[in-house]
């Protein structure tokens, strides 16, 4: 059965891309007869504002988009909040550790980029591999980060929306980090496990997150897991091309709902966005004009 996933970050109020990604999800679990599940991903306490969970749960439900499994109606996958997953996750390390697969790194992100490759506009800063045959004993300058040990090799998938996609990830990013120096479980670590915990097949979600794909692919198939399906629609952005923010007028869902405008209209419209004659948009898909006229939020 198809499982697929719509997994916000409580920073905010629901996002007008964000609604965008979770109604894709929703028809094609609808569709198919199969699950969508929510979750909440709630990992990294400083970005989490308060009250936002539920601000994004309620606009879900008035958008009509309802869910089988998530926070509030349980399941079988519980806890569908990542901040209460942390056992889990930490387990999954213990075992990457046992088998030598990681590594601590106290290099700041100053002596990183440093030595790093530089990037191309939009790329990330390539790991040198610093502390890949330190001594993991050493006296450390700060909290160390720990990193996964990352095989050369392309890694490459069909998506189901943008083609065939590959990265040597060594190559494109190196060793990249599964904790934080702070404790913080990077977002790469938490939702491979999450994904693969929850059975979930299809992932839906913005065509930003493409070129970190390999690396939950990667890491599924060094945990012995499956990865699932990706379908990785693009951005929604305002009327000049740029990319939505907080303050975009018209930007969120609360704004829209505010303004006077009914779930229905704000869904259809959405979804004649996100295909056209049944085939996916490639290109980002700017909101209606007439959207961008509210006011934004003081």
């Amino acid at each position: 059965m198809l499982r697929t996933r719509f997994a916000p970050s409580p920073t905010g109020d629901l996002h007008v891309g964000s609604a965008w990604t979770a109604l894709a999800s929703w028809e094609m679990a609808r569709r198919s007869g199969g699950v969508l599940v929510v979750r909440i991903e709630d990992i990294d306490p400083p970005r989490v504002v308060k009250g936002a969970t539920r601000s994004i749960l309620d606009d879900l439900r008035w958008l009509g988009l309802a869910w089988d499994e998530g926070p509030d109606v349980g399941g079988s996958c519980a806890p569908y909040i990542q901040s209460v997953r942390a056992p889990l996750y930490e387990s999954v390390l213990d075992g990457l550790a046992a088998r030598g697969l990681t590594y601590p790194c106290d290099c700041s992100r100053a002596e990183i980029a440093r030595v790093a490759s530089a990037p191309h506009a939009g790329e990330e800063l390539v790991y040198p591999g610093t502390c890949r045959d330190a001594d993991p004993a050493r006296e450390m300058k700060r909290a160390p980060a720990l990193r996964l040990r990352v095989p050369p090799g392309s890694v490459g998938f069909e998506d189901g929306v943008m083609g065939h996609f590959a990265h040597d990830v060594l190559r494109a990013v190196g060793d990249f980090v599964l904790r934080r120096g702070d404790g913080v479980f990077a977002y790469q670590l938490a939702v491979t496990v999450d994904d693969a915990a929850m059975g979930i097949t299809d992932v839906v979600r913005g065509a930003d997150l493409l070129s970190s794909t390999p690396r939950q692919i990667l890491l599924a198939r060094m945990l012995g897991a499956a990865a699932p399906r990706y379908w990785h629609v693009p951005l929604v952005v305002a009327t000049d091309g740029t990319r939505l923010a907080k303050r975009t007028p018209g930007g969120t869902i609360k704004q829209l709902r505010e303004a006077g405008l009914s779930a229905e209209e704000i869904v259809r419209t959405l979804r004649e966005g996100l295909a056209t004659n049944g085939t996916w948009r490639k290109e980002p898909w700017p909101i209606p004009a007439a959207w961008c006229r509210i006011p934004s939020p003081r």
